[in-house]
């Protein structure tokens, strides 16, 4: 508890991957809701919609994980000097 309460373990790379799950659920709805509605570009826009919000949601939350990945490496190399 105390390695939380004073930021020497990060909690956030574990919230990350809801975020991701999260983030995924809300582009599925948004992209099927523009393929099956007649406002805002129809099946097309939908299948970009699905595709590139996919894609955008892995590398977001890829490139924060890596943010943290490097803040353990650099702990680790702290404590050994």
């Amino acid at each position: 508890m105390k390695d939380l309460l004073f930021f020497e373990k990060m909690v956030t790379p574990k919230i990350i991957n809801l975020v991701y799950w999260l983030m995924l659920a809300s582009t599925i709805v948004t992209g099927f809701g523009a393929m099956f509605s007649n406002y805002g570009g129809g099946f097309i826009a939908g299948v970009i919609i699905l595709i590139s919000g996919a894609i955008g949601a892995r590398i977001f939350c890829e490139l924060l994980i890596v943010l943290f990945k490097i803040n353990e490496n650099m702990q680790k190399i702290a404590d050994k000097t």
